[in-house]
């Protein structure tokens, strides 16, 4: 098992940035990839970003403002996100799976309990 626990999230003012991060204990996989989610409310869960070794992929419409790295040695994943936007306003989830890629939520095995992103217009 993999816990993943978030932190990072808030009320900002639209053009704020903000990072969250994710800190991951348990039976971690540096060959699998991390990332993060959100889920705005009344719609479905969507992949922002993942990384691994071998690949960093990004939905492309916050490709231009949101940047994801990560720690291997402290287990930990990141998401910096800049210029945001009201529509930004959703529960943001930090995931991990074996898998190289993240891309389907419904393949995702391990997820954070969620932070709440608000941002004011």
């Amino acid at each position: 098992q993999v816990q993943l626990v978030e932190s990072g999230g808030g009320l900002v003012q639209a053009g704020d940035s903000l990072r969250l991060s994710c800190a991951a204990s348990g039976r971690t996989d540096d060959n699998g990839a991390m990332g993060w989610f959100r889920q705005a409310p009344g719609k479905e869960r969507v992949m922002l970003a993942s990384i691994s070794k071998s690949v960093t992929n990004y939905l492309t419409s916050v490709k231009e403002r949101f940047a994801v790295s990560r720690d291997y040695a402290r287990n930990r994943v990141f998401l910096i996100m800049n210029s945001l936007r009201p529509e930004d306003t959703a529960v943001y989830y930090c995931a991990a799976d074996n898998l190289p890629v993240l891309s389907d939520a419904r393949q995702v095995h391990f997820w954070g309990q969620g932070t709440q992103v608000t941002v004011s217009s």
